[in-house]
């Protein structure tokens, strides 16, 4: 990308999370992402089947997210940076004709930083009005998690305290345990929408 392209990019990018800033700081609605695996079948009772989850993984342990805040999955592609912003937000890029900031969801929690690879996966989710793209180890699938399995304690040795503040509970998906996250405690969280770093005169 050229210099002058790039630099209208982020011009373009400030000026997107700046009139967002009272809403959503990370940009405008995105466009349905490509379908997903999807475990389970589809026939029997509702109830007992469950809300779809999206089930990604962090940290060599398992997440999940209601299906209905994912706008879609993207490889990791080239990031556009953008300056006077915190370590944990790497960039801009444009999905579909949106503007849209890129966390980097091991970086947001303090965790340790790992180079990217060919699993890495953009994550998009949206509530409300907020729209934003998680980088996350994997994603895996699609998954019906009934709400009569899910355990409520956040204080469990399944959730890990880095995480605990966004967490809802923790389900077990046949021998394995994810912990269920609440998407708009985590998009709306004070940090989340402290992403900027003053500039020094």
């Amino acid at each position: 990308m050229a210099g002058e392209d790039l630099r209208r990019l982020q011009r373009e990018a400030i000026a997107a999370i700046s009139q967002q800033r009272t809403s959503s700081p990370f940009g405008a609605p995105l466009a349905a992402g490509a379908a997903l695996p999807m475990a389970g079948g589809s026939g029997g009772n509702a109830a007992n089947i469950g809300e779809q989850y999206l089930v990604f993984s962090l940290r060599n342990r398992e997440f999940a997210v209601k299906a209905e805040f994912i706008q879609g999955v993207e490889r990791l592609v080239d990031l556009t940076p953008v300056p006077n912003v915190s370590p944990w937000v790497k960039g801009v890029i444009n999905l579909r004709g949106s503007i849209i900031s890129v966390v980097d969801l091991r970086v947001f929690l303090d965790l340790e930083h790992l180079p990217y690879n060919p699993r890495t996966r953009l994550l998009t989710l949206q509530y409300s009005e907020m729209v934003i793209c998680l980088v996350v180890d994997s994603v895996s699938e699609m998954h019906p998690i009934p709400v009569s399995t899910i355990n409520n304690a956040v204080h469990q040795a399944a959730i890990p305290a880095w995480v605990r503040v966004y967490a809802v509970g923790s389900a077990s998906l046949g021998s394995r345990m994810v912990v269920v996250l609440d998407v708009s405690r985590l998009l709306f969280s004070e940090k989340m929408h402290h992403y900027q770093i003053q500039s020094v005169p």
